[in-house]
């Protein structure tokens, strides 16, 4: 299938050619599952009663896919796939530049939308959410922003899950915006506030795919918000984000209202 030229920006440094930007998607989104169909998700066990739950966060405000997704890039796709409850946050990065003007974030992630869908002959974009640097939420893939969507963003990890992608490149020595972070963090908060999962906490999920960390029905005790290489042999989310994950968690907790 032909692939879609990456989006240059007006600043988009000269050195970064159409391929150097093809091989950096090829290597971001090999740890995430092509088809979540492949894998049976989790037996349902009832969600916590809504009166139960002490620990909510408000709804930030995200933008639809319509922001994003015209009529034109859109494929055909199979219904959304769904858990029974979110318990964990995996954070990515795009492995796209830095230095875009905010106005530009629904090309760019249209353009990595056909990357996936195109190159990588996946049924959907595989994270749940997009946030650019100006702190800026899209939703990725479909389903419904406010239900347990089924991403294929962590292999072997994808089930309870939602992954969230920082818009851009955060390897060393990156500047990583605080309103992307303060976004990533209000967003955390919010969905997992439902299966009252404090952000702070370690919490257990079964891997699906002996090509993540942990072998097929391996259990493994991760971050409730952790990164992408955390859970899958990667350099995702890069280390200048990963750095900040610490202060991420504590500012979800706080959005829930929990105590430090």
């Amino acid at each position: 299938m032909k692939w879609t030229r990456p989006l240059r920006t007006a600043r988009l440094p000269g050195a970064l050619t159409a391929l150097t930007a093809v091989a950096a998607l090829l290597l971001l989104v090999g740890g995430s599952e092509r088809a979540v169909t492949a894998h049976p998700a989790p037996p349902a066990r009832p969600a916590p009663s809504a009166a139960l739950i002490a620990h909510r966060a408000p709804r930030p405000a995200i933008l639809p896919r319509s922001a994003w997704l015209d009529r034109a890039t859109l494929r055909r796709q199979p219904p959304p796939r769904y858990d029974d409850r979110v318990v964990a946050v995996f954070v990515h990065h795009t492995a796209s530049p830095n230095d875009y003007d905010c106005a530009d974030a629904p090309r760019i992630i249209r353009s990595l939308y056909s990357g996936q869908t195109g190159v990588r002959h996946w049924d959907d974009i595989g994270y749940n959410f997009i946030v650019d640097r100006c702190g800026t939420i899209y939703e990725g893939r479909a389903g419904g922003a406010d239900r347990a969507v089924t991403g294929a963003h962590t292999q072997g990890f994808n089930h309870r899950s939602t992954g969230i992608a920082a818009l851009g490149t955060f390897t060393a020595g990156a500047q990583v915006p605080a309103a992307l972070t303060d976004a990533i963090a209000a967003l955390a908060a919010w969905r997992l506030g439902p299966s009252d999962t404090d952000p702070r906490a370690r919490v257990r999920l079964t891997s699906t795919s002996g090509l993540s960390r942990y072998r097929t029905g391996a259990p493994a005790t991760l971050p409730a918000i952790a990164g992408h290489n955390t859970a899958y042999a990667t350099t995702c989310p890069g280390a200048a984000l990963t750095a900040t994950l610490p202060a991420i968690r504590a500012k979800a907790a706080r959005l829930q209202g929990r105590t430090p």
